[in-house]
């Protein structure tokens, strides 16, 4: 596991556009947190690092949003979701399949055995001030293994 300290929601965002550079089609990534953690906001950076030009939201209401930019991206927020069958009627195995682009996926705890076999999950927690973001990258596959290697060269200014 390895661990990414940021000092502010630009910081945050500048780190998820860093990560952007490094995404293939097909990724999945897993973001888990609490309400008010960052999620959103390292989804942003994302989707800018993409090239997305829409403006991006959390999607708790509608559970997917989707951006356009280098590679399509599905934003999940499985929030409000209760039972596993709402997981069909949302998309969410066509989009997270690892075919059609980047699936980023909030709140993934909710429904772990579900998951792709193969993705990157990141647990932002609040550091020790207001601002700070400590995130917890656990790859689980030889893709995402790589993955966090990559991220911590181009980022070794935040270990």
């Amino acid at each position: 596991m390895d661990i990414f300290e940021t000092s502010s929601p630009d910081e945050t965002f500048l780190f998820g556009q860093q990560l952007a550079k490094l995404i293939n089609n097909g990724d999945v990534i897993c973001l888990s947190g609490n309400l008010g953690a960052g999620k959103t906001v390292f989804v942003k950076g994302v989707a800018d690092g993409l090239g997305s030009d829409d403006v991006v939201t959390s999607p708790t209401f509608t559970i997917i949003h989707v951006y356009e930019g280098r590679l399509p991206i599905y934003h999940f927020d499985l929030y409000r979701l209760d039972h596993q069958w709402e997981l069909a009627d949302v998309g969410f195995y066509e989009y997270a399949s690892g075919e059609n682009g980047l699936a980023i996926i909030e709140w993934p705890e909710k429904f772990p055995e579900e998951l792709p076999d193969e993705y990157l999950w990141i647990d932002i927690k609040e550091g020790s001030s207001a601002e700070e973001r400590l995130l917890y990258f656990k790859p689980r596959g030889v893709r995402y293994d790589q993955l966090c290697e990559e991220l911590k060269e181009s980022c070794s200014f935040l270990l």
